[in-house]
This record gives C-alpha cells, structure tokens and sequence, in this order.
C-alpha cells in the first residue's frame, strides 16, 4: 500500500480513499473545504453554502453533507448565522486528576453551572456503589461543565450524605468537588473505576449542553475509593464528542514469575 509523504501520523489511510479511488462526492467536497479550513485557521468564517456550491459546482445539499460531518468532528462550529473553525478539541486526561485541573492544563478557564442538588434516600442499586445502605441520605448534584464560558459537558455526582453532611451550605458549585473533599474534608481520592462509552444525549441533555440531539456524546461511568479503598462517589459525566478527546498513559506491567 502507498502511503503519502505528507502524512499525518494518526490521519486516515490515504485520507480514507478507497483502493478503488472511487469516493462520495461530498467527501470530496469535505477535504477541499478542508483546506479551506486550514487557510482560514481557528475562528476564520466559512463561505455560505451558496458560494461552496458555486465554487466547487456540486449542489447545496452535497455541501450541506459535508459541512454536516465537519460539525459533529468538531472542526467547524456554528456563529450566529455563520459557519467558523473550531479551535482543537480539549484533552482530558483519564485520571484521578480533576476537570478543573485538566481544564487548566490547557490554558482554559473551567467553570460549572449548578442544575440540581437533591437529597434523596439510596436505592438498592447505587447503595453498594458507594458505600451506603438502602434508604440511607444521599446528594445528587448535577452542573453543566463549561470550558471558557462554552457549555461542553453535562456532570451528574452522586455522594452519601453521611461524608459530605454540609454539601448544601459548604460548598461552591462553580468549584472543583475533588478540592473540596481534599481540602475542607480531609478526604483524598485512592482509585477509581471507569466506563466509557458513545451515546446519544436525551432531549433534555442535549438542551442543558446546548447540543444538537444527534450529536455524538462520550458517556464516563466512574466508581471512585478513597486511600482505604472505601467507595467514595459515583458519577455520570456526559462530554460533547466534538469537543473532548481523551489521553491516558500506559505502561507495561511486571510480568508473572
């Protein structure tokens, strides 16, 4: 197989051209706009769909096609009216590390809007999720997670009352939640369990993220200790997957004797 000088490491196999060279026309209608893109760099505004039809003599709805794949990669974003680059999508580690933190790392400003904070007895089938017996106080808080003012996130905690008693009065919802158990609770998070998967956001989750509801999302279930391994949290966090990608580091383990 030839692969092309230029490239990119962990781009598509000849730029996802079939052997056959044959190819949908709004995929090649989606690489010349590429290029577009990259002239134009992050912010830059998108010609209307009138003028890339003209330009490239294909039909509005072959252009609507294209730019519809660009927008769920995340590489194009919606203005007002127009159409503009995005900016890279943000990389969140996949670690103990907190959102604020990963948030931060990038030179972004993390902040969270309060949706919900109940007080509801546990069911049967969260209670061994953190620690609790059936009917025991628990919280449920849940925020939209926001990156510089932009809503790229939707997080739902949910904590026994008996280890954070004064959530509702102690707490400030725009802060980080691993912080606050740290540093006013003494609390240190040991490990943790997660789940990744691709969903479809609900109505009413795709309304609070301010997403279209076919959008992708990236779904991270995770179960969380403290240093005594005792169950800690259990939270359901809801990522655009046009704005986040995740990294980890791997490491090879000692091999048995």
């Amino acid at each position: 197989m030839d692969y092309p000088n230029d490239q990119a490491p962990g781009a598509p196999v000849r730029s996802g051209i079939p052997e056959h060279g044959r190819i949908p026309k709004y995929y090649a209608v989606k690489a010349r706009i590429s290029q577009v893109m990259d002239e134009l760099g992050e912010g830059g505004l998108l010609p209307t769909e009138r003028d890339l039809a003209v330009r490239y003599a294909v039909s509005r709805e072959t252009v609507r096609q294209a730019l519809r794949e660009l927008l769920l990669e995340g590489r194009l974003r919606r203005q007002g009216r127009g159409t503009v680059v995005a900016g890279p999508k943000l990389e969140q580690p996949l670690s103990l590390a907190s959102y604020t933190e990963g948030v931060r790392r990038q030179g972004r400003r993390p902040g969270r809007n309060l949706i919900t904070l109940d007080r509801f007895p546990c069911s049967a089938a969260l209670a061994p999720e953190i620690g609790v017996e059936r009917g025991e106080p628990v919280w449920h808080m849940e925020r939209v997670l926001l990156a510089d003012d932009e809503r790229v996130g939707l997080e739902s905690t949910y904590v026994a009352v008996a280890r954070v008693p004064d959530l509702d009065t102690d707490f400030d919802p725009d802060s980080s939640f691993y912080a606050y158990l740290r540093d006013r609770l003494g609390i240190t998070f040991g490990d943790a369990d997660e789940r990744i998967e691709t969903v479809l956001a609900t109505p009413r989750e795709a309304l609070l993220i301010g997403a279209p509801p076919a959008l992708p999302m990236l779904l991270i279930h995770r179960l969380s200790r403290d240093t005594q391994g005792a169950p800690l949290e259990r939270v359901r966090t809801l990522y655009r997957g046009d704005r986040f990608s995740f990294t980890t580091h791997l490491a090879s383990q000692p091999s048995g004797g």
